[in-house]
């Protein structure tokens, strides 16, 4: 390990900023992968309680039992009982939220997306630094001083190996999470659909506003 973190030093300064872009990509790593974990979580479920409680004439139990679970579908759900139990149109409600819930899935995405960018921007830039000074060395000192032109060359192929490192992790980071919020906004719509659906059969049956006041 030591052995490890003494060649990243002898990566010349471009290796600073490339600290602080592997700290920033690790960091939304692991918090992308938290919040999107959870924002994936299945709903089938949860489908199942609000379609019993609705079935059942329990309108509000089920916004309750919406608004308790944590997530962009559970959200979304509620949004469309909320706006049905008031003689609203929930599927535009539940739109509507959808498109409210799409900012949080992507929150700092973009942090990853630069980051695969700048990285290997950077490890360039530490190969031009890393040659230029063993070209200096060689117009000074000719070809006595060896140490002095392979330490340039070594800099210039850590900070360039660095770099891709980098930016291959984040890469890789970016489209999984990219694909995970494609999920969640596929299980929306699908569960927004189906919500959709059951309310408007059961809106021919029954009176949400009629129903709550007869449980009164």
């Amino acid at each position: 390990m030591l052995q490890f973190l003494h060649t990243l030093t002898q990566g010349g300064p471009v290796m600073v900023p490339l600290l602080a872009c592997s700290l920033v990509a690790v960091s939304v790593i692991i918090e992308r992968a938290l919040v999107l974990r959870r924002a994936g979580a299945p709903s089938d479920l949860l489908m199942l309680e609000l379609r019993r409680l609705l079935d059942e004439g329990r309108a509000s139990e089920a916004l309750e039992a919406a608004r308790r679970n944590p997530g962009p579908v559970a959200c979304v759900l509620a949004g469309g009982i909320s706006a049905w139990m008031a003689g609203k149109n929930p599927e535009a409600a539940m739109e509507e939220e959808a498109l409210a819930q799409l900012p949080a899935l992507n929150y700092r995405l973009s942090v990853l997306d630069t980051i695969v960018t700048i990285s290997p921007l950077l490890g360039l830039l530490g190969t031009v630094t890393g040659m230029i000074g063993s070209f200096g060395i060689i117009a000074r000192t000719g070809t006595s001083h060896p140490a002095g032109i392979t330490a340039g060359i070594a800099e210039a192929l850590i900070a360039t190996a660095t770099g891709l490192v980098i930016a291959i992790i984040s890469l890789i980071g970016y489209n999984h999470f990219t694909e995970r919020v494609k999920g969640v906004t596929t299980q929306m719509e699908l569960r927004a659909t189906q919500l959709g659906n059951y309310l408007a059969a059961l809106r021919k049956e029954r009176d949400p506003v009629a129903l709550e006041t007869a449980r009164a």
